[in-house]
Order: structure tokens, then sequence, then C-alpha cells
């Protein structure tokens, strides 16, 4: 790559890092052009595609925070309050960093590295779930499907509610912790959980992606 190309792809990285960070993965192409000062065949040519540039520029950012996330929650001596954490952390993630919502929510499937994350963040909270449920800590009939579902639906209030009232999602992440709560739980619900594949459909729908 010539000396130019560099830097006018390392101008559209940053652009696109702090406008992704900024107003999630949705934001138009021209808008990241603009920014970084290069033209919109400049972008498409050095990147060719939306989701090359996310792949590029977002993912790395968002597994680190979502691999140490998962860390910390394994760490806990309690594995009702690792499970806790991790549930608090992934929604104050989504509600902070719309690109880290994007992300967790599996908003472009042709991004391979994204869609790489995404099923890394489904075997963590597989196993913080397995964790808490061998210590009896929350109900067993809770799966990881249903825990990325509640967390695409999160990242959905997260953006609705930002410029009003930014706290809603602690709410609704206190009714489903109170409601895992093994102490409290009713019998086994009626519903089975989702398939994983049924889980990346509906996550898809929730998303706005086919």
């Amino acid at each position: 790559m010539r000396a130019d190309a560099q830097r006018n792809a390392e101008k559209l990285r940053a652009a696109a890092a702090e406008l992704f960070q900024e107003r999630g993965l949705k934001v138009p192409l021209e808008e990241i052009a603009r920014r970084a000062g290069v033209s919109h065949g400049t972008l498409y040519n050095l990147f060719g595609t939306r989701e090359a540039l996310i792949d590029e520029v977002v993912t790395g950012l968002a597994a680190d925070r979502l691999d140490e996330t998962a860390e910390h929650a394994l760490s806990f001596e309690e594995a009702r309050e690792g499970f806790a954490y991790y549930v608090e952390k992934v929604c104050e993630l989504q509600a902070t960093d719309p690109a880290v919502a994007d992300v967790v929510s599996g908003r472009y499937p042709a991004a391979e590295c994204l869609m790489a994350i995404c099923a890394q963040a489904r075997d963590a909270a597989t196993r913080i779930i397995e964790r808490a449920q061998l210590a009896g800590a929350i109900r067993p009939d809770f799966t990881a499907e249903d825990l990325l579902v509640f967390f695409c639906v999160n990242a959905l209030l997260a953006g609705a509610v930002a410029d009003t009232e930014p706290d809603t999602w602690r709410r609704q992440v206190g009714f489903l912790l109170d409601g895992l709560n093994t102490e409290t739980a009713q019998a086994p619900l009626s519903v089975a959980p989702l398939t994983s594949q049924q889980m990346y459909v509906v996550m898809g729908r929730l998303a706005g992606t086919p």
C-alpha cells in the first residue's frame, strides 16, 4: 500500500472508531469519510464494505472489553455475585458504548470477526451461567440464549432512553436477577428456551438485520 493510502486508511480507522463509539455501527459511511477528510470513494477503495471496516476497527476493542468482563465475573468467589456482575457490566457497556451494543447484538452478520465475538460471548455466558447453576444460585432452566436475547433487548432499551432516563436499564436488570433467584423462582416455565439457531434469527430481527 502506498504511503498516501496508508495515511488515508489510518484517518478512516480513527474517524470510524470515534463515530462508531459515539453513535453505533450504523453511522453513515459518508460521514466517516467526511470526518477523516477523504472522499467516499477512498473509503470504499480501501475497505470495500461496512463490515470490513467494522471488523478492522471495532471488534478488537469490543472483544477486549467483553473478555475482561467475563474473566472478572469468573474470578468472583461467589458464583451468583459473578453472574450478577457479568449481567450488569455487559448491560452498562451497551448503555455507554453504542458500538459494543451493536457487537453484542450481532447487528452485522456478514462481519466475520464480529460474529466470532458473538460466539465467544455466548461461550462466556454459558460458563458463567453454568457456574452459578452448579452453585444453586440461579434457576436451572435459564440458558445462554435467554441471556443473549436479554442483552439484545437491553441494547434497544438503552438506545431508546439514552436522552430521557439513561439508567432505566438498571431496573430491568434488577428484575432479571431477582427473577432468577432459586429461593423465589416459581415452577419450571411452560415455554422452552430458544435454540442457538433460533436465538441468532431473533437477535437479527431485533437488530434490524435479515
